[in-house]
């Protein structure tokens, strides 16, 4: 059975923990934005992006990640980063934002010729 866009559907109680590397491009997420407004606007675009992907709704932004999106000042944000997004048990569970977190993690590459989606099963911290 699949979803009106081609992907399977996914049923919130299965979740698991699981850590995957992706590319995302910010520059055509952030097209036809005011300059003062595109370093904040990446930051939530990245956020729409792992709430999507990794189904949680508390997404955690590490310090590295935002230190590089604002490396260059809040109009010229990097067009493309590559980012590893863990999605953890929470233990704090009475917070009410779910049973799972995810902490996204920047990664330095030289070049994203060729980089894909990748699973990592190791748990990486």
């Amino acid at each position: 059975m699949s979803s009106k866009g081609g992907r399977p559907e996914r049923k919130k109680g299965t979740l698991e923990a699981v850590t995957r590397d992706y590319t995302i491009n910010l520059h055509k997420r952030l097209h036809d934005i005011a300059f003062k407004k595109k370093a904040p606007r990446a930051v939530k675009e990245i956020v729409k992006f792992v709430r999507r992907e990794m189904l949680t709704d508390d997404v955690r932004i590490d310090t590295r990640l935002n230190q590089f999106l604002w490396s260059n000042g809040v109009r010229n944000v990097p067009r493309k980063v590559r980012v590893r997004l863990s999605r953890r048990r929470n233990e704090d569970e009475e917070s009410g934002k779910g049973k799972f977190y995810t902490l996204v993690q920047y990664i330095p590459v030289d070049s994203f010729r060729d980089l894909q989606t990748e699973n990592n099963t190791g748990n990486q911290s």
